[in-house]
């Protein structure tokens, strides 16, 4: 299913850096305008005003912390004083925490699930229903690989990621006919900041650009793909842990992880 993205508008969480700056890089390409929202006020704002200029679209910051849990409220507010709607969604906003499950701060914990799970649920639900009305529109979930295993030291992470996986390919299913195309995002290791703010900085192994991912949803969403696997090798992976026993997946896991912790 081939997009025209010029003049639609779309919004994009965690657009300060890593996939999602590269996802706002290539909307704006497309002539898309954008709403950018992350914490970083600064930084948000300087790309908003680089890919204004560079490819004349227009582009909006709204710097609105997603672990709030009135966050969704500020986004639509904010949409609504300056008559906006959203044609297109990435929720790709997100991190984690490396370390044992008990010694991870209750707080911290509970922001995790609030980012990467309440937010983009209730950010999905917010937008999806004017999108049905319209027969038109995109919703990209950013889920991971870690959504096909649980991810011992990672735990709450992997299981959030998993949720998103499911809940993806759920209204997948269920909006097929409406004219709204929703994929779920698998990417792997990627560059980007989310390893030195979740401590795994040192795990070792070969790290996809985020164009490569960024690249792979389109790709997808020309496909009608209820989901995507950024990457080959990442893909034989999802398929193999498919076949092993889950105690073996579970052990291997642990293996990669475990020496990561250091003193944590």
């Amino acid at each position: 299913m081939t997009w025209n993205y010029s003049h639609k508008t779309a919004l994009v969480t965690g657009a300060s850096s890593g996939i999602g700056e590269v996802f706002a890089h290539e909307l704006a390409k497309k002539g898309c305008n954008l709403i950018l929202v992350a914490r970083s006020q600064e930084k948000l704002k300087q790309i908003a005003l680089k890919l204004q200029n560079t490819y004349s679209i227009n582009a909006i910051a709204l710097p609105i912390d997603l672990t709030a849990s009135n966050a969704t409220e500020k986004i639509a507010e904010g949409l609504t004083t300056l008559g906006l709607s959203v044609d297109i969604l990435i929720n790709n906003a997100g991190f984690g925490t490396l370390g044992s499950f008990d010694k991870i701060p209750q707080s911290r914990v509970n922001q995790e699930i609030q980012l990467n799970l309440v937010a983009l649920t209730e950010l999905t639900h917010k937008f999806i229903g004017p999108m049905i009305e319209r027969k038109k529109g995109i919703i990209i979930n950013v889920a991971s690989m870690t959504a096909f295993q649980p991810v011992p030291y990672m735990a709450v992470y992997g299981a959030t990621k998993a949720y998103v996986l499911s809940f993806t390919e759920a209204i997948w299913a269920e909006y097929r006919d409406s004219g709204v195309q929703i994929l779920a995002l698998c990417p792997g290791e990627t560059k980007s900041s989310f390893h030195a703010a979740s401590g795994s900085d040192s795990l070792k192994g070969k790290r996809m650009e985020p164009i490569e991912v960024v690249d792979a949803a389109f790709k997808a969403l020309e496909k009608d793909r209820s989901m995507m696997i950024a990457g080959l090798n990442n893909y034989v992976m999802a398929q193999v842990i498919r076949l092993l026993p889950r105690s073996t997946v579970l052990k291997f896991a642990k293996r990669i992880f475990q020496p990561a912790l250091g003193n944590k």
